[in-house]
């Protein structure tokens, strides 16, 4: 298949946004279907295939909408296999409680709890969905994401960049009492490093700044840190470009995500900007 054709099948959660994400893809260029029934994933990928370059991305919503059938999925992915498609599967994920207060907001009802309470629909779902969700390609958690965010992701994903090492490296700083992020390749605790938090003329800054950086770097322990750890990952990343990944999420996480991971997130991308497709988000540190 053409490096240039994508066939992304977008499944997870109800009210996690994936008809936000199907929008996003459409205005993408993708061609998008929403709702499909399983059973026909493998007949719109012979379609795709023969479409002579007149589809090359194809974005489609599989999910538990389809009920009874939605358990036919895996039989289909294997045809896709067969067929010679290499598609990616996009998971969407959501706490449950920012679920429950979702399906409040709109007044919706949940696909599988027509009369039931939507706390056991969730839980029900999520049941239904775990195996398809363990051969997810990338996991989306849209627990803190407004839909602009979402649709910011989606971009660092899909779009492609014209770098030569054709990998996107996004670098996240994150606090730990907030969540960690679900679709971290690469994760590391800094709480071990001394807090700016405990400083009074630092603890409302951030560590874009450069006092906080400063004051974060200049202790023995986060130096000899710093440069072990930096080797690890220059020398992992040549590695995974010869492995053929394209995207690495590299997160950093500390008590707050507003001090000490910012710090580290921002030097990581100081050190690697020019060399690679750089995407930096600090998630937490205005919360």
């Amino acid at each position: 298949m053409s490096q240039d054709k994508e066939f992304i099948i977008i499944t997870g959660m109800s009210g996690a946004g994936k008809s936000e994400t199907i929008k996003s893809l459409e205005d993408l260029g993708f061609f998008c279907v929403d709702n499909l029934p399983p059973a026909l994933i493998s007949k719109f990928a012979e379609m795709y295939l023969h479409s002579k370059g007149n589809i090359d991305q194809v974005a489609l919503v599989v999910d538990v909408r389809g009920r009874d059938f939605f358990d036919s999925i895996f039989e289909e992915l294997e045809i896709l296999e067969e067929l010679g498609v290499d598609y990616k599967i996009l998971f969407l994920e959501t706490d449950t409680q920012v679920l429950i207060n979702r399906f409040k907001n709109t007044r919706r009802r949940h696909p599988l709890a027509p009369k039931g309470r939507i706390s056991e629909a969730i839980a029900l779902e999520r049941g239904k969905l775990e195996e398809i969700r363990g051969k997810a390609d990338k996991i989306i958690d849209t627990s803190n994401l407004s839909s602009k965010d979402l649709k910011k992701e989606l971009e660092n994903i899909f779009i492609k960049e014209s770098k030569e090492s054709k990998l996107t490296i996004s670098i996240l700083s994150f606090g730990f009492k907030y969540g960690v992020p679900l679709d971290a390749d690469l994760m590391f605790d800094v709480r071990f490093l001394p807090n700016p938090h405990y400083v009074d003329s630092l603890r409302p800054l951030t560590g874009e700044t450069k006092d906080v950086q400063e004051y974060v770097l200049k202790w023995p322990i986060t130096k000899k840190f710093k440069k072990k750890l930096f080797d690890l990952i220059e020398f992992l990343l040549p590695n995974y470009i010869k492995e053929g990944k394209s995207h690495l999420t590299i997160a950093f996480g500390c008590t707050g995500g507003k001090h000490r991971s910012v710090t580290f997130a921002e030097k990581l991308y100081e050190e690697l900007k020019g060399r690679y497709n750089i995407l930096i988000e600090h998630r937490d540190s205005k919360k």
